[in-house]
């Protein structure tokens, strides 16, 4: 064999898939898809976007976003945990993760075998709001009011399953008092309904409730978080106002199918951790009253299941539905 055939058969070799030696393309090579289970303009929306942006920037290939809304997440999570485990379809998902493997009788992929985590960067707690005529002004009395009456007071939320229908449910398990749950069809109605006077209290996140808390027509007892929020630095956790371990809030992480390379995985993780550090980025993440967090894939996986185990004991307990 001459030289010639010789280097021509070698570099042939090479390229041959699955070779030790074969080289692989650079990535991303292509665009990259970020599917978002919700519709434009909410929380998960609006966080797919800014990681999006900050992945496009740092990689050079622009990151598409693509809203899937449906059954609470379901359908965009079925859809990336059937897509190729290649790094071009990527999954922005919320709390709901976690929660509707208890939440559903029966859903079609397992969060936990069928995606491989990249990075948890955002959490966004819920604060506890009643209507100004409510007869108690901290969390304390709040507990007062509703153990002196048991199975009287409702509260709304933005739907069966949310992590503001669930707040709710804990609350119920943690002071032994029944309360009726009324669900609304977003965050809005459900913060009209609670102004108007229609129900007596409400869980919601801080952009959703802030708008009307300004005016007064409605109040504030707590947040809960671990830790008071640099939004409203004035307002207790409900763990200071005497609930113990009381902590529910949504995440935003990103995902990818399970099998994606590690070396993908690695990359992007790097990419959110880097723009977690920039101030703007930061910025534009707490004006929507999330808190921004740098972890690595294998703490989310951790996480995750810790999530799906903590939430499948309220949702048991309530018994609780997806509509």
């Amino acid at each position: 064999m001459t030289c010639k055939k010789f280097a021509a058969a070698l570099g042939m070799l090479l390229w041959l898939p699955g070779h030790p030696w074969a080289q692989t393309p650079k990535y991303p090579a292509k665009p990259i898809r970020m599917v978002v289970g919700y519709a434009p303009g909410g929380g998960s929306d609006i966080m797919g976007r800014l990681i999006a942006q900050q992945i496009t920037d740092a990689l050079g290939q622009q990151v598409i976003v693509e809203n899937r809304p449906g059954a609470a997440q379901n359908v965009a999570a079925e859809l990336v945990a059937k897509s190729p485990a290649d790094g071009y379809t990527l999954f922005l998902s919320s709390a709901a993760l976690g929660i509707n493997v208890s939440l559903y009788s029966r859903i079609n992929y397992d969060p936990v075998k069928d995606f491989a985590p990249v990075a948890v960067f955002a959490t966004s707690p819920n604060l506890l709001v009643v209507h100004p005529s409510f007869p108690a002004k901290t969390v304390k009395e709040f507990v007062a009011v509703a153990k002196k009456n048991p199975g009287k007071l409702n509260f709304s939320s933005s739907g069966s399953g949310s992590t503001q229908h669930l707040s709710g449910e804990l609350l119920k398990l943690k002071i032994g008092v029944d309360m009726t749950h009324v669900p609304y069809k977003g965050s809005a109605p459900s913060m009209t309904a609670l102004a108007s006077g229609e129900v007596d209290f409400s869980f919601n996140n801080i952009p959703a409730a802030q708008p009307l808390m300004i005016p007064g027509r409605i109040r504030a007892l707590g947040i809960t978080s671990a830790k008071r929020s640099p939004l409203l630095p004035e307002l207790p956790t409900l763990i200071e106002g005497g609930l113990p371990g009381f902590i529910t809030q949504t995440w935003y992480g990103v995902l990818a199918p399970a099998g994606t390379p590690g070396a993908v995985i690695n990359t992007l993780n790097a990419v959110i951790v880097k723009a977690i550090q920039k101030d703007d980025f930061r910025a534009r993440v707490a004006q929507t009253g999330a808190d921004t967090m740098t972890e690595t894939p294998e703490y989310f996986r951790r996480m995750l299941k810790e999530e799906i185990e903590r939430w499948a004991i309220v949702v048991k307990a309530s018994k609780a539905k997806a509509e």
